[in-house]
């Protein structure tokens, strides 16, 4: 199941299993009380009985002064549960019949050890009969979330082959045209639109997460290389000792190739790009020249965007991979300042 399918199932299971734990608490409660008056009825009545003939063995029974306001009432004491019984043709002494106060518990203490072994297999029942109930309501999310993905996957799809008969007739248009630069933009915008594809896919995919060990510098070149053909003016500048990570190549390539193309296309003109590794302290840094961002604590929202380009989904991307990789990503931000991402890999280079 995925993430959402996730949280969907144990809020669904959590509520459900919560209200009918506390019902069932409460109905046990009322029932361990009902009983327990019920032994203390039964236990009055056997004292009357007893009363009559004094043929009983479980209770103690004592002559004492004659109090007509306690006859027949049940009373307690730290020491004994006990009941006046009146003597016929005798007004100075009553009969007390009494239960020690350990018997008396022992009990209480049987009938409330059954009600805790009767409530704690309704509690297995609950937990089963939630569990099935947070499956039932949880397929039409799963079936929605997955129609929505294949759907999403047909159109990624779809989309390559246009894009690649693109590009080949932009790239056979350059040796015969006399405007190179709106060539040139032509095909920044193909290649961004793929990059945005690659996003788009990246959001949609289950990654296993197979892990393996990466030389951050290279990886970082390769990706810096790539970018500066979509960035002529863009100045990357690389900082950088070299480390090795463990962790899922593809998901990390793509923060990235995010974090980078936006520290670019928000960027001035003849701005600068700074990637540096703080190799002591295991952080990735990569600052930028550009705007700068209002409101940090949005950034990593859905489809939050304070510019016009973009569609606000890769920082949202980032933020959902950063947390797959146990990676902490933190921001710094001045408006027409730039800005700086800082990526905690100490997570990755414990392997």
């Amino acid at each position: 199941m995925k993430k959402a399918e996730y949280e969907s199932f144990f809020k669904s299971f959590g509520i459900f299993f919560i209200a009918l734990s506390i019902l069932s608490g409460i109905l046990f409660y009322a029932e361990y009380t009902q009983l327990k008056h019920d032994l203390d009825e039964k236990l009055y009545n056997e004292m009357r009985l007893c009363s009559y003939d004094l043929k009983c063995i479980q209770f103690g029974f004592d002559f004492v002064p004659l109090n007509p306001k306690k006859l027949y009432e049940r009373q307690h004491t730290s020491t004994e549960m006990f009941v006046l019984f009146s003597i016929p043709r005798n007004d100075t002494y009553s009969l007390k019949l009494s239960l020690s106060n350990t018997r008396y518990k022992t009990m209480v203490a049987t009938i409330r050890n059954d009600l805790i072994l009767y409530y704690s297999w309704a509690l297995l029942v609950i937990a089963i009969v939630s569990a099935l109930f947070s499956f039932y309501t949880l397929y039409p999310l799963r079936r929605a979330l997955h129609l929505t993905q294949e759907f999403s996957r047909d159109i990624l799809h779809d989309l390559n082959t246009p894009l690649s008969a693109l590009r080949l007739n932009v790239s056979l248009l350059k040796p015969n045209s006399g405007d190179e630069k709106k060539i040139d933009r032509i095909v920044q915008s193909i290649d961004t639109i793929i990059s945005l594809g690659d996003n788009l896919r990246s959001y949609l995919e289950e990654h296993l997460l197979q892990v393996e060990t990466i030389e951050l510098n290279p990886l970082l070149q390769t990706r810096i290389l790539a970018l500066e053909k979509l960035y002529p003016s863009i100045h990357f500048i690389l900082n950088a000792e070299n480390i090795a990570i463990t962790t899922n190549r593809d998901a990390f390539t793509r923060i990235i190739d995010n974090l980078l193309s936006n520290a670019a296309k928000y960027n001035k003109h003849d701005g600068t790009v700074t990637i540096s590794i703080d190799s002591e302290h295991n952080k990735l840094h990569i600052q930028d020249t550009g705007k700068g961002i209002a409101h940090i604590e949005k950034i990593f929202e859905r489809f939050y965007k304070e510019h016009e380009r973009g569609l606000g989904i890769g920082l949202h991307i980032v933020k959902k991979f950063c947390d797959e990789l146990k990676i902490q990503i933190n921001v710094e931000s001045r408006i027409s300042k730039g800005t700086i991402f800082t990526l905690d890999l100490k997570a990755l280079t414990k392997y």
